[in-house]
């Protein structure tokens, strides 16, 4: 899921910028894919929290477009199970800590630039969402994935 009007949904710069995101700091570029309908919509509906409109009455002409993504061969880093979370540091309550917070992105950030700094191509993760989506964080390097379609959203939701 992208938004709208980026000219080039594949741009992993965007996540680079301060102050990185979940599992790269600044500097670091990463895509943050969404592993099917279901989390990328989970994902539009968490942008659209805390805002004048919902996602349901955005114009659509402005809204979210759904972009599917060929991802080159790699491996990745396991962040989806118990024994992958503790390998990486964090608690197997992940995205969640002790308190039921989602752990701050200071938290992540460091796995993902050791599985960088390993060679792994990305992090296979649970999405920081409450409802068991699966995201995954790639690292782009000289086998960039390749974009296979972009809808908008009429198309997609």
């Amino acid at each position: 899921m992208v938004d709208w009007h980026w000219s080039d949904p594949l741009d992993a710069t965007y996540a680079a910028r301060p102050p990185g995101r979940r599992w790269n700091p600044p500097g670091l570029r990463c895509l943050y894919l969404n592993a099917n309908i279901d989390t990328a919509r989970a994902n539009a509906m968490r942008f659209f929290e805390n805002r004048p409109v919902s996602i349901d009455e955005v114009d659509p002409a402005s809204a979210p477009h759904l972009v599917e993504v060929d991802i080159p061969g790699g491996l990745a880093v396991d962040a989806l199970t118990d024994a992958g979370l503790v390998a990486l540091g964090l608690p197997v309550s992940y995205p969640h800590d002790s308190a039921s917070s989602v752990l701050p992105h200071s938290r992540c950030q460091p796995a993902g630039k050791a599985a960088f700094d390993a060679g792994f191509d990305g992090v296979d993760c649970r999405s920081a969402l409450d409802d068991g989506n699966r995201e995954l964080a790639w690292f782009p390097s000289d086998r960039d994935p390749r974009l296979v379609s972009r809808k908008p959203m009429p198309q997609w939701w």
